[in-house]
């Protein structure tokens, strides 16, 4: 390993990177350049557990002070890495550092996708990503009544649970026709929906927000349909992009994200990419995916660690994911995007169900909502590139494991 490493990006990725390289008994020097000022923490509680006030902020950190002390890491908090010099091996921050590194660990992230409207600079207008966005939200949500969600994705449906979990009148309003309608299958989709209802949330689907209203604060928000829905607060979940613009301009590709080999190294074998941010080469669905999930950040951080010491320890997971919404936990496998068949298993009104995906007759995803058997046995069979009978698929009485293989015709 080299003598120096630096880290640009100060959240969960970095966090697993510093831990791997205590695991490799790294002896050199680290220096962390992080653009908020907490340690590395963790982001899912932000808007469930954390948010309702049911997690200390003490238990968000991904690991104590005195762990870091022992590594003898140098945090560089409240600066952004702002410019990368391969030839010199070099970064420099936005508050004018400039730090060599031997090693450079991209763990850069992504930012949330903002609303450019009439009204969209106005208080009361709140975007979740960070541990600050989260801590204003909570004071907000403390003195609302009613507050609208734009964007009906997890983190939307997460907010909306807890709001109302705390008395406050909710409406969430999406472009598209369904929620999670960019993840989930139909089905899926109309058990969330009627779950949401159930608990007194409101929906305004197949629409747009056109404009936020109010004197000082918004008031309101407006939509292109011609509804006004009026809001002590508005929430804004509509994704994030990724933070590759520094790896750009330093001439490493980039690709909805910041393109790299199975083992996590850029077009730059000295520099390493982990997490949001990385778009990488997947072998179970044959193409280059960009993950955001917590299971990708972690393990993209432990092989680019090993493989920078000199393994050779290729990133070949399947991807899982999990959101909690009132007492419903939604575990997800592999990604389903691209399915041909959707096959239910279990009764949806149960609220103890799952739906698995076949693209081409091969497991891809399934989703388990309150099943956590099936998410489980669901992972190793995807990898495997597992071909179920369709079937037997759909009985719930058989687990998945125990799931015969389709029967083709030249078999």
């Amino acid at each position: 390993m080299s003598k120096q490493v630096v880290i640009a990006g100060a959240g969960h990725a970095a966090g697993q990177l510093l831990a791997t390289l205590r695991q490799q008994r790294y002896g050199g020097r680290v220096v962390v350049v992080g653009e908020e000022t907490a340690l590395p923490y963790q982001r899912p509680p932000l808007s469930k557990k954390y948010l309702s006030g049911d997690l200390p902020v003490e238990r968000l950190l991904f690991k104590p002070r005195s762990f870091y002390d022992a590594l003898d890491v140098d945090f560089r908090l409240g600066q952004r890495v702002t410019e990368i010099d391969r030839e010199a091996r070099r970064v420099q921050t936005d508050a004018g550092d400039r730090i060599d590194y031997d090693t450079l660990f991209l763990a850069t992230g992504g930012r949330v996708r903002r609303l450019s409207l009439p009204g969209s600079d106005l208080p009361g207008i709140h975007y979740l990503r960070t541990l600050e966005d989260s801590d204003r939200i909570r004071e907000t949500l403390d003195g609302a009544d009613r507050i609208a969600v734009v964007g009906a994705g997890y983190v939307g449906l997460e907010v909306a649970a807890v709001a109302r979990s705390l008395g406050i009148e909710v409406t969430i309003v999406e472009s598209a026709d369904r929620v999670l309608s960019r993840v989930v299958s139909p089905t899926l989709s109309a058990f969330f929906e009627s779950e949401h209802r159930g608990q007194g949330v409101d929906f305004e689907l197949d629409a747009s927000p056109e404009s936020f209203d109010g004197s000082g604060r918004v008031e309101s928000l407006r939509l292109r349909n011609g509804r006004t829905i009026a809001a002590d607060a508005v929430i804004v979940g509509i994704g994030i992009e990724p933070n590759s613009e520094i790896a750009a301009a330093a001439g490493l590709e980039t690709d909805d994200g910041i393109v790299t080999d199975v083992y996590c190294r850029t077009s730059d074998p000295t520099i390493y990419a982990v997490g949001d941010c990385n778009a990488h080469p997947s072998a179970v669905y044959g193409r280059r995916v960009r993950l955001e999930s917590v299971q990708n950040a972690l393990e993209q951080a432990r092989i680019a660690v090993v493989n920078a010491c000199g393994a050779a320890d290729a990133y070949d997971q399947v991807p899982w994911f999990w959101s909690d919404q009132f007492d419903l936990k939604l575990q997800i496998a592999g990604l389903s995007e691209g399915y041909d068949k959707a096959v239910v298993r279990g009764d949806p009104s149960s609220r103890s169900f799952s739906c698995a995906y076949l693209r081409d007759g091969r497991l891809i995803a399934v989703d388990a909502v309150n099943a956590p058997r099936d998410f489980m046995q669901a992972k190793p069979l995807i990898h495997e590139r597992f071909a179920p009978d369709p079937d037997a698929l759909a009985d719930p009485g058989v687990a998945l494991e125990d799931v015969p293989v389709a029967v083709t015709d030249a078999g």
